[in-house]
Parts: structure tokens; sequence; C-alpha cells
């Protein structure tokens, strides 16, 4: 029985992860690496409820069911964001040390295009850049290091074509 319920578990957590994983190779584009994905995370999920399925009078089972996929949503998180795959476009609003930021930026490799833009208290400059997801947390380090008061947001950028989107450090 504790063998039954450890498989039931551990095939939840590894059946959604791989949801997780591809959904996000679904939304990048990847519509191959997707369906291979998604091969073995039904083959796993047909087995696992096949486990409960032939005992439903058993509500441990399906307790434990129910745990690993919300285990397996936790876990496919983590993954997602460990891999971060793809691209993001920042819009950093500089607060006080605009000229500083831009430079600091550039001289990590990362592409900048300044734009000027009007807010409620006058005229302000809004940087745009397209980086790596993997390397948000070297931008953010960035941010918070010359301008911490600076406004950004983060948004998904499903696919690029051309531009400059090194991002990695120089060599």
């Amino acid at each position: 029985m504790v063998s039954s319920l450890l498989f039931i578990f551990i095939a939840r957590i590894m059946d959604v992860s791989l949801s997780t994983i591809r959904v996000l190779m679904l939304t990048r584009g990847k519509r191959l690496l997707a369906a291979f994905l998604g091969f073995f995370e039904v083959s796993i999920y047909i087995t696992a409820l096949s486990q409960v399925v032939q005992q439903l009078d058993s509500p441990l089972k399906i307790l434990i069911y129910a745990l690993g996929f919300s285990c397996g949503t936790i876990v496919g998180g983590f993954l997602e964001e460990k891999l971060a795959i793809g691209y993001a476009l920042v819009q950093v609003i500089p607060k006080n040390h605009f000229q500083e930021l831009v430079m600091a930026l550039r001289a990590e490799n990362f592409g900048v295009t300044i734009l000027e833009g009007k807010g409620r208290n006058g005229s302000r400059s809004l940087l745009n850049i397209i980086l790596r997801r993997k390397n948000l947390p070297r931008f953010t380090a960035i941010i918070d290091q010359v301008d911490p008061e600076s406004f950004f947001t983060i948004l998904d950028a499903r696919s690029t074509k051309g531009g400059y989107i090194i991002g990695d450090k120089k060599k």
C-alpha cells in the first residue's frame, strides 16, 4: 500500500511538472518539444490515475493524488523559473540616476533604447531593454545598485527579431 501511495504521489509531481514545462514550450513556439513532453506527461498521468480509479473507495489514495498535483505545481513553477527560457521586455523609468543607469546597463552588455515620455510631473525618460530571462537577476541587481527608486515592469517577450539582445557578460 505504501509503495502504491508513493508511486501515485511521485507520478503526479512528475506529470504536473512536465505539464508546466510543456505549456512553457508551447508558448515559446517549440511545438514539437511540447508534443514530445505531452506524450510522457499523459502516459504518467494515466498510469497514476489508474492506480486511484481502481480503488475509489480509498480516500487516502485520492488525498495523495491531489497532494501530488499540488506539489507538482510547486515543482513545475520552480523548474520553469530555473530554466528561464525565452526573453523579457523590461521597461524602466529611472528616478534619480538616469545617465549612470544607462551607462551601467550598457557596460554590462545590455542593449538599452531610450524613449522620451510625459508623466504627471513632466518629461521622463523610459528605457526599453530586451534580455534573456536568465539574465533578469543580474539586470535587477544593477537597477538596485545604481537607482533603487527606479520604476520598472517586466513583460514576457514571446518572440524577437533583430536588435541587440546580448546581455551576457563580455568575455
